[in-house]
């Protein structure tokens, strides 16, 4: 069942018509009262329900709201411009919202791709669309967009690892962007069947549950000296390369094989070493 979207008169008509009705009866009443009219009684009678009746047809609908209309259980339209309407009063209005929403799903405790137990938590920024998708197809469709949310966030965590170990791998913390747009899709897929529209889905929390945390932080940490080292005696070999170029091509000393490989050996640990080098003075010691 799709939406379609009605019309309805304005209400202000109605209600002046049904005002003057509802006043009008009352004082046909009074004056059957006192003169004793059975007739006008009566009358007055039909005339005072028949205006209660037509004011219960008046409604309203707010700005980013819409009206379900309902016959019996019948589907009879949805509206939604704005202002006081007027429809049959036996029609049952429901109102739902049209606003945009936000809902954050709680810390799941979850394993990644590495089978890693990581917390992970995800905002979700959605509204209604098709306000019959969202009435009849589903049971109570804000919890079934909460229900749904959590469980794409939980198939999405076992997709992608928390951190990237290899080159060009997704992981969860490396690739926010990718793995928001992928989320977004995924509780679109799980909500378009009720009529919800996901504007933006993105992760609010991800760490490592806590017994891990610990060992996965000095992981983290080995990983960066490791980088840093290797990034460090790259630079070192190149320019220790550079220099025996140039020592080669200006002639300033003659080295052997032997020298090189001091020399070599004496540059790399004076450029890797995380401290400052110590000069050393070798005195030759004579004997009188």
């Amino acid at each position: 069942m799709l939406e379609f979207e009605v019309d309805p008169v304005s209400g202000f008509a109605w209600l002046a018509g049904f005002l003057v009705l509802l006043g009008l009866a009352i004082l046909v009443l009074i004056i059957g009262a006192v003169n004793e009219s059975p007739a006008s009684i009566i009358g007055s009678i039909i005339g005072i329900l028949a205006a209660i009746v037509g004011l219960a047809g008046l409604f309203t609908v707010s700005p980013n709201e819409a009206k379900v209309l309902q016959l019996f259980g019948e589907y009879k339209g949805t509206v939604r411009r704005p202002g006081l309407r007027w429809v049959n009063p036996f029609y049952s209005k429901v109102a739902i919202s049209t606003r945009v929403r936000n809902f954050e799903s709680g810390k799941l405790k979850v394993n990644d791709r590495n089978g890693n137990p990581i917390e992970i938590a995800a905002v979700v920024v959605w509204k209604v669309v098709d306000t019959a998708e969202a009435l009849f197809h589903v049971d109570q469709y804000e919890h079934f967009v909460e229900v749904q949310s959590e469980a794409a966030l939980r198939n999405l965590a076992t997709g992608y690892a928390y951190d990237a170990h290899v080159e060009d791998e997704l992981s969860l913390r490396g690739n926010t962007a990718e793995v928001a747009d992928h989320l977004r899709t995924e509780i679109q897929d799980r909500l378009f069947k009720a009529g919800v529209e996901v504007i933006e889905a993105r992760i609010s929390h991800l760490a490592y549950a806590p017994e891990i945390a610990g060992a996965m932080l000095q992981r983290q940490q080995a990983d960066a000296i490791i980088a840093a080292r290797s990034k460090i005696v790259e630079g070192a070999v190149g320019m220790v390369e550079m220099a025996l170029g140039m020592l080669e091509s200006q002639s300033l000393v003659d080295l052997d094989n032997e020298k090189k490989a001091a020399m070599v050996s004496n540059l790399l640990v004076v450029l890797c070493s995380d401290r400052g080098t110590q000069p050393i003075v070798n005195a030759a010691h004579h004997s009188q």
